[in-house]
């Protein structure tokens, strides 16, 4: 209740964490296609550009003017995308080799340009560096404004190429065999992802955006096998993780939003690497106990049943010594005594007063229906 009175009576908290709702809501659809792409880090590379977009256009213009210094990233960042993509259609460098290239040159010299623009004596200089971390308690309402709107026009975009970003995403090769022009839509693509970076860089800043575009869809991805689905999931992840982060950072005192935002991200995608279904580490981990377990139990049915095919008795008693298969992941007879007691209890082996074990006639046809051997 105490936390609800907070936000209630706290006017700069309400739009903070309206804009850091926003700002998880466009980046969780937007990341969704980078991850399928497995585009991840051109994120990365795109938001660390931009800072040389910021420094050039306060050089130029010699005003903090939030929009004309998100205009400078939003034009750095494009340049840095289009230049990776030129850099790989047309040379023999790889992707991640582009990236990586493309980032040192363009975040070096926006970092050199800071340092310079530190020593002039101007008064407007000062603040500017909070586009490296973010600081999303400085959002004022006209900017919250103005990332509702970009948003409206990024995720429509998205809707209207929704076929087309599906398409090039998943097999690129059949979309250019039916026609696509998939270099015009990757082009348009990747101006919606660094008008997506842009919109986050004052919240989070250009090291931290990079996680908030792709945590988010790696998070969901974990939960579907579906885009639109991964979609929702994401922009519902990066939301929950915006204003959350938020909240948090304004009640425990000196707690940064931006880094508190992406530290929200990140449990949930720790939470949904570990526990999502068909994905979970510890949804795989008993899969494999399970899967395990139905090995061991069938080799040690199929050695029983090979005994039984050998021997004049059919159904004579054998020594656990004997029925233990020298390729089945069994430890000491108590665990083989564990798993014949199972198949018992299937019906499948029994046990006979001289503390051996036999296989059943259900046991015999389970082995030739499922395993296709012949009774010899």
């Amino acid at each position: 209740m105490d936390i609800l009175q907070i936000i209630l009576r706290d006017y700069t908290l309400r739009i903070v964490a309206l804009g850091s709702g926003i700002l998880g809501i466009i980046s969780g659809v937007v990341g969704s296609f980078a991850v399928i792409r497995k585009e991840s880090l051109i994120g990365d590379s795109v938001s660390h550009s931009a800072l040389l977009g910021i420094a050039l256009v306060f050089l130029i213009t010699q005003t903090k003017t939030t929009e004309f210094l998100l205009f400078g990233a939003l034009m750095s960042g494009l340049a840095a995308t289009f230049l990776i993509l030129f850099i790989v259609r047309y040379s023999r460098i790889k992707f991640d080799s582009a990236l990586a290239l493309v980032l040192s040159v363009f975040f070096g010299g926006g970092i050199a340009l800071l340092t310079y623009i530190q020593k002039i004596p101007n008064a407007n200089q000062a603040g500017l560096d909070k586009f490296i971390f973010g600081q999303a308690s400085t959002l004022l309402k006209r900017e919250v404004w103005m990332m509702g709107v970009l948003g409206i026009i990024i995720i429509t975009l998205i809707i209207i190429f929704w076929k087309e970003f599906k398409i090039i995403s998943f097999d690129p090769e059949f979309a250019e065999s039916i026609g696509f022009s998939v270099k015009k839509i990757t082009m348009i693509l990747s101006g919606i992802t660094v008008a997506t970076i842009v919109v986050g860089l004052q919240t989070v800043g250009v090291i931290l955006m990079s996680s908030m575009l792709i945590a988010p869809a790696v998070a969901a991805r974990q939960w579907t096998d579906k885009l639109s689905v991964m979609v929702i999931l994401s922009a519902m992840f990066g939301a929950i993780s915006g204003i959350l982060g938020t909240i948090l950072s304004s009640i425990v005192s000196e707690l940064p939003t931006g880094p508190m935002i992406v530290m929200v991200i990140s449990v949930i995608v720790m939470i949904s690497l570990s526990f999502s279904p068909n994905r979970g580490l510890i949804w795989k981990y008993f899969k494999e106990r399970k899967n395990q377990k139905e090995i061991s139990e069938d080799k040690i049915l199929i050695n029983l049943y090979n005994l039984a095919m050998n021997h004049k008795e059919l159904y004579h008693g054998h020594e656990i010594s004997a029925i233990k298969p020298y390729s089945a992941k069994v430890k000491g007879e108590s665990q083989i005594v564990y798993i014949l007691q199972n198949l018992s209890e299937r019906n499948l082996v029994q046990k006979d007063i001289f503390d051996k074990w036999k296989i059943t006639e259900e046991g015999i046809k389970y082995v030739q229906d499922y395993f296709g051997k012949e009774e010899e």
